[in-house]
């Protein structure tokens, strides 16, 4: 997959993959408000080793039935080294996770995949951190490397995090790289989806993800940051009308 034959990331989808159903309707709806590429986790990462940690090679199995099905490329996070063929399979992007920024070990062996790579910035992560990380992707060889700022943890208790809009200038002054927002994670709060997708697109980030689901309120993680289909088909119109996209 070739970043540069992408204008505008519209990265959309759930946070977890929770059945075939979920992800196929939710793919086929996200594709049709104009997604071009699905996001769903298979792998979940969570605070508390009781929350739902994703159906895994289920996960996986689903979400390449479901591409073939929607003929859209994916996103799925790789936590382990030990899986990363069974991710490399399916994803067209393999996405290194905010907790994963610095797993040094994990960055060298997707360095050393030919596909390209969204490395999510640490939760307090610097932004010479977070450049020092893409390097180690980069020193193995590859350079198919998208930057995704999520937000960063600062005092403020309002939003699940801080999001740090300026990264964005800064991180595209100083890389070759493509940047990208997430404004799902980055403030937790779905109201404030739509007001920082259209400032990140005026600060010229090269796209967003943001998680959709069709009942966020029975979502097994993330379910008050996750738009449901109507909202995403809002969200897209108005980026639409505003020509962010």
């Amino acid at each position: 997959m070739n970043l540069k034959n992408i204008d505008k990331f519209m990265i959309a989808g759930p946070c977890s993959i929770e059945s075939f159903e979920q992800l196929l309707s939710t793919a086929r709806h996200v594709k049709s408000c104009g997604a071009n590429i699905l996001r769903g986790g298979a792998y979940k990462p969570r605070t508390s080793p009781v929350s739902f940690q994703g159906l895994r090679e289920e996960g996986l199995k689903i979400l390449k039935e479901v591409k073939e099905i929607v003929n859209l490329p994916v996103i799925t996070e790789l936590m382990d080294p030990r899986d990363l063929k069974k991710v490399y399979d399916v994803a067209d992007i393999i996405q290194i996770g905010s907790r994963n920024m610095q797993n040094f070990t994990l960055l060298k062996e997707v360095g050393m995949q030919d596909k390209p790579v969204m490395l999510k910035r640490g939760i307090s992560a610097t932004i010479k951190e977070w450049i020092g990380a893409s390097e180690y992707i980069s020193n193995e060889g590859n350079k198919n490397i998208i930057m995704c700022e999520r937000g960063i943890r600062t005092y403020n208790d309002y939003t699940r995090n801080t999001l740090d809009l300026a990264a964005v200038p800064i991180i595209k002054s100083k890389t070759d790289y493509k940047v990208i927002v997430d404004p799902s994670h980055g403030t937790g709060l779905r109201e404030l989806i739509l007001p920082m997708t259209k400032a990140s697109f005026a600060l010229d980030a090269d796209g967003v993800m943001i998680e959709v689901h069709p009942n966020p309120k029975e979502a097994l993680s993330d379910g008050d940051q996750s738009l449901d289909f109507k909202q995403f088909e809002f969200l897209m119109k108005n980026l639409n009308e505003a020509k962010f996209i």
